[in-house]
Order: C-alpha cells, then structure tokens, then sequence
C-alpha cells in the first residue's frame, strides 16, 4: 500500500480492530479511516503521578484521581432505574463509585478487595463525594515511579464503553495507529516562513496524543489550532478572490443626478461617518463591472435603510431598477412608507407588492417593471414570483437575510442575464471573530455610529417583585403621549403553555390600565396573519397605546413614538434577542426606556446575561459576549459552513491565533492567488487533497 493513501485506509485494516469493532466506531465516533483516527483527539490528558487522598476531595474539585481498595458491590433497583455501586477506600477516607449504565459490563470486569486507579468528575451527593461512570483501572504500582505519565483520554460513547472500547481502549489503537503510520504519511501544509518557530506537522500529532511534556503539549496544540485557522482563511480568500474574478456584474460607472440632488437638496439629516463609509464602499464594489455581494451588518436603529436608498439611486443614475425585499408585509410596507416620504420631490416610482397587493395594482406594477416606468420596487416574498419580470434588474436588497432561504434568494438572480448587485442587510450583529470565520468570503460593512438626535435606550433590570412600581412608570411615559411594548416569551416546548402565559399576562396588563383609558392591542403566533397585521398597524398608527405580544414583534416594527420596553420573564432570553427587543424602542428623538423583568429566582448566568444588557447599548459587544456565553454553535443565524467545524480551534479561545491566521493568509493569496509559487505548493497539494471532503456554497 502506498504511504500516499495510507491515512485513507479503513478503520478495520488497524490491528486490534477487525469488522465488528469498525463497524461500532463508525456508527458512534464517524472513524472511517486511519486519519479518522489521528483526528480524533483526546478530550484531556491525566498525570498519573497526581493522586488525590479521598479525605481531601471537595467540593472545589472537578475531575479527580484517587487510589484506593474496592469495598462492597451492589446492584440497587430493576430494569430501567437499576444502578451499581462501590466504595473506594483509602487511609483518609471513601467515595462512592456509581454506574448507571453497561453494569453487566462493568460488573464482570471489577473485583472486590482490589486496589483501583480510579478518574472522574466527582459531585457530592447528601454531603457525601461520588463519581458517576468513572474511568477505572487496576492500580500497578510500577508506574508511581516516573516523573511524568500524561495519559490520553478520548472521547467515547456509553455503547462504546459497553463493547470494550472505552477511552483507553481507543488510546491503545491510537498507539497501534502510531507504531503503522510513518512522518511521510502526515506531510507539511504551511508555507516554510510559517514553520520558524513552530512544530512540525508529525511531530505535533504525536505530542497531541501522546506528550512526553506539558510543554510538548502545549506547542502541538498551538500549532494544530494555527494550522486549521490558517488552512480556513486560505480556504475564504480563494472563494473571495474567485467570486469577484468570474462573477460578472452591471457596472455602476457614473454617480449622477439622481444621488446628487437628492444628497444636496433632500437628505433629512447629515451621514454618519460609517454611513459615509459604507456608501464609498458600495460605489467601489458597483464599478468594477463584477457583481457586488456585500453583507451590512448594523445596530438597531444605524440607518441602513438610507445606505440602501443611496445604492438604489446610484443603480437609477445608471438606467437600473432595484428592488428591496423584507421578511414581513409589515416591514415592507414600512420600508415603502419611508423610502416614499423620502423620494416625494424626486422623479421616480417606488411601488410596493406584497401578498395583499390587490389584483388591479398587481397588473401595474408588473407591467411597470417590465417597461421600466417603475425604478424601484419593495416587497415580500412576491417580488420572487415567477411572474414578476423586470427590464433591467440591477441591484437587490435584502434585509435581514436569515429569514430568507437559499433558494429563495437564488430566485432573484434569474429576474436578470447578468446578476445584479446584492446588498444583504442584517440588525443581527455578527461577532467579528464569528464574521472573520463563517462570512469570510463575502465583503462586509459594519455600521457602528446612531444618527445624530439619537439618545442611547436607558436599561434597568427589575425583579418581579417591582412589578406595581414599573407598570406606574410606564403610565407616566404614556400620559406624556408615548407608548410601550410588554413582551412574553416563548416557550418552545410548549405552545400552549406560552399561550396560557400570554393570555394571563394581558389580564395582568388590562387591569393595571384599564380600558377606555387605555387601549391595548396583542400579537402573538396563533393569530391568523390579517388579525397579526390589524393590530401591529393600530399601534404603529398611535390607535393603541401598548401593545402585548410574543417576540413576533422582535423585527423591524418603527414606532418613533413607542419609549418602553418591558420584557416579562427576560432571564428566558437569550443576549441577542433581548438586544433585538430593546432596538424597538429608542428610534425617535426621547428618551427611551427597557426594563427587563425577572424571577427573583433566576439562574447565576442569567443574571449575568441581564447585567451585560444594562451595561452596554453596543450590539457588537452583546454579540460577543453571547458567543462567549453559548459557543459559535448555538448562534442563530450562523452560516451552515465547514468553516466552523473546528476540531480544536475555537474562535472565542484563540482569537490572537485567528487573528495571526487571517493576516497571513489574506498576505500569501494577495500576492500569489493560484498557490502557484513554490513555497505555496505545500499548501496548495494539501487543499487539493482535501476538496472532496468541503462543500463550499457561496451566500447566495
């Protein structure tokens, strides 16, 4: 067998494995191959020489690994609830040894009276310490005499375990693996001026299995988390360099009456800085005659709406029509509202099409589009429709993109020869460590500045003990003429339930402002659309003064005059949606007001959550916190791609490794695109090696 296709030989060709064993491996760990094996790394490392007395074990303590003599094995229980239990027992004390799981297993492969090495995650139980499915084995005294034994520990399954292959076994294959597999078989992929100071590529997944150091460790792990981060940011830049090298796309060339009188005669308000830079962006990108994808990601409340305006009367200026496409009815024909009130001097047609579009006006638009009389067009899922065809299709706008399938965007590449320009808007604020990894081959603009006569949204947490206190706050904002949002989760699990707190939570409501007094309207997912519409549209209108609801009315509902915002149980929520909440308010010149409402009894992280929302206003923070607190993959929203499938990097932990990464890779594909100068060949091969194994799909 050549050394070439070596790591691509199956599992079961590794001694000591054989079909049934490859057969389990493959289902429960997805090892198909000997490099399935390389790759799956241990989970930590145990010192052997560090021995815990039991009588010193404590609460303090995660995992642990003590020494001592099995006393006593029973089963408690039948069936499903049936548990085994020892006692370890050494000269300071005894903890207790559990399995609730692979006991018949377990029971056969113990003996009483014996002296165990045992590890595990201990947790105290009435006062007394306990280790569930510890990890155990006979105690030989032989190896309490080396200085340093870092053992590996893998990641197994109970199955597994229950077959004979828990984690040591897989240590043990792992070592087999290394004593057939020769330097040859892992070869180099880093350019040499990247390897100076860094390990080499064999030498560090031997260490990373098998350290001879804690040192050793360490440099195979910095070195294997580099590799992956720079191998993925090589991987983004050559999508990057390839989209905009074969992409065609309209070329924008002049910047022409349209923009000029309105920029100098009708801007409501002076730009930004970051919206001016955004614009520069955008006309550079438009000018080069390949087709823009850019991602604007911009707080609650930037004014991307104006950014998208300004491109659409660029795509004018030069004899095109733009179309912009929103999730909701209503916050399409929000942005209608605004984009007309804005163009009311100008000589252009804005029209709207939505599901609600009556028949007559349906025919004239389509036919407005089709001879050009109407430039830009905003709507829903309608402006997709197979029959809406347009003349001259030159720039799409979509707001906030994850509400929107792949395929449904792909639509609106077809309503033109060429593909137009896509600007893609999010209020969602992408980490930029998420944004450098997951959307790295797109461009992307980031708007971090409010318009001027903007006031930042005052926060405050509250327990629901201060309940009275808040609903007499809220009172004395709305006899000032304003209006509140009172928002209630969802509990996903339950719809019911959810439904039941809603409805309780309106009664609450109506009798601290009772009707005719006050006028209420509520929203929630059970309502059927037109009723959803009806009641958004009499407080948008300033008919209702509050309005109840569920998080449906978490995007682009703009009401200036609305300046509370209360979130019932708000530990339930997750960072970003209550960033996402509280952007609903703080949109006119007021000031506005979030009080999040909890459970004295809510959890320590829950609390903190609800302490990061009172400190900052800035959503890139907030979204960096939440990437924090719940990892990239729990992120809404976050691209589908194998740029996330790390199996060590972790863009929270090794954000200066990442940042290294990225730097470097942007340098070599700069100056050499195809990888074909021959310090890049290294790199090059191995990125070949590798295609079969990616699918990379473009935003749209």
């Amino acid at each position: 067998m050549s050394q070439a296709t070596l790591l691509q030989s199956p599992i079961e060709y590794l001694k000591g494995v054989g079909p049934l064993r490859a057969d389990m491996l493959k289902k429960e760990l997805n090892l198909y191959t000997f490099g399935d094996l390389l790759h799956h790394f241990p989970h930590r490392h145990i010192d052997k020489t560090q021995v815990s007395p039991i009588g010193q074990v404590s609460p303090e303590m995660d995992f642990v690994q003590v020494r001592g003599v099995l006393q006593g094995i029973d089963i408690i229980g039948e069936k499903r609830s049936r548990r085994m239990v020892t006692q370890l027992k050494d000269s300071t004390g005894q903890i207790e040894l559990a399995w609730f799981q692979g006991i018949n297993w377990v029971q056969k492969s113990i003996v009483e009276g014996q002296a165990y090495l045992v590890f595990g995650r201990v947790s105290f139980f009435n006062g007394r310490a306990q280790i569930v499915h510890p990890e155990i084995e006979p105690y030989v005294a032989a190896t309490a005499g080396q200085k340093s034994l870092l053992e590996p520990v893998y990641p197994s399954t109970e199955k597994l375990k229950s077959r004979g292959l828990n984690g040591k076994q897989i240590g043990k294959l792992t070592q087999t693996l290394f004593q057939q597999i020769r330097e040859q078989d892992v070869p180099e992929n880093l350019p040499s001026h990247l390897l100076k100071d860094r390990m080499g590529r064999w030498e560090a997944y031997r260490q990373i299995h098998f350290p001879t150091s804690q040192e050793h460790y360490k440099n195979a792990l910095s070195r294997l988390v580099f590799e992956e981060l720079f191998i993925a940011q090589v991987r983004l830049n050559l999508i990057k360099i390839d989209r905009h090298k074969n992409s065609k796309g309209h070329k924008f060339e002049i910047v022409g009456d349209n923009f000029n009188t309105f920029y100098n005669n009708h801007l409501p308000f002076q730009l930004t800085g970051a919206q001016k830079r955004v614009i520069k962006e955008i006309r550079q990108d438009t000018a080069r005659g390949f087709q823009m994808n850019r991602l604007l990601q911009g707080d609650v409340g930037s004014g991307k709406t104006m950014i998208a305006l300004l491109s659409m009367l660029i795509a004018a200026d030069n004899g095109f029509q733009s179309c912009l496409m929103a999730p909701t009815e209503i916050l399409a024909q929000q942005h209608y509202a605004s984009l007309s009130e804005l163009l009311k001097e100008m000589p252009l047609e804005v029209a709207l099409l939505t599901g609600s579009t009556k028949t007559a006006e349906r025919r004239r638009i389509l036919q407005g589009l089709m001879d050009d009389t109407i430039h830009f067009v905003v709507g829903t899922h309608a402006i997709i429709e197979e029959v809406v065809q347009f003349k001259n299709l030159g720039l799409a706008v979509i707001d906030e993109q994850h509400r929107f399938g792949v395929a449904q965007r792909a639509q609106l590449w077809k309503k033109s020869k060429v593909p137009p320009h896509v600007l893609v808007m999010t209020a969602t604020p992408i980490p930029r460590t998420l944004a450098m990894t997951a959307f790295g081959d797109l461009d992307y603009s980031v708007m971090d500045e409010l318009p001027p006569g903007r006031q930042p949204i005052k926060t405050v947490h509250r327990y629901e003990t201060s309940r009275a206190s808040v609903m007499d706050f809220v009172k004395t904002e709305i006899t000032k003429g304003r209006q509140a949002y009172y928002v209630y989760p969802l509990i996903e699990e339950s719809e019911k339930m959810s439904y039941e707190d809603l409805m309780q939570g309106y009664e609450q409501v109506k009798s601290f402002f009772p009707e005719p007094k006050y006028k209420i309207s509520m929203v929630h997912g059970k309502q059927k659309n037109i009723e959803k519409e009806t009641n958004m549209k009499r407080f948008v209108l300033g008919d209702t003064q509050i309005l109840v609801g569920t998080t449906v009315i978490e995007v682009g509902v703009n009401v200036p005059n609305a300046s509370v915002m209360v979130i019932e149980s708000a530990e339930k929520f997750g960072l970003s949606q209550l960033h996402q909440l509280r952007g609903r308010v703080g949109r006119g010149s007021e000031q506005s007001y979030c009080i999040l409402l909890s459970s004295v009894k809510a959890s320590r992280e829950a609390k903190n959550r609800l302490k990061i929302m009172c400190e900052t206003n800035d959503g890139f923070v907030i979204a960096e916190k939440d990437l924090e607190l719940r990892g990239p993959g729990d992120i809404d929203g976050t691209r589908q791609s194998g740029a996330l499938n790390f199996r060590l990097a972790n863009i929270i932990n090794d954000r200066q490794a990442l940042e290294e990464a990225k730097n470097e890779a942007y340098a070599i594909c700069e100056k050499d695109p195809t990888l074909s100068a021959p310090e890049n060949a290294l790199t090059r091969a191995f990125l070949q090696s590798q295609k079969t194994k990616i699918g990379w799909g473009k935003i749209a």
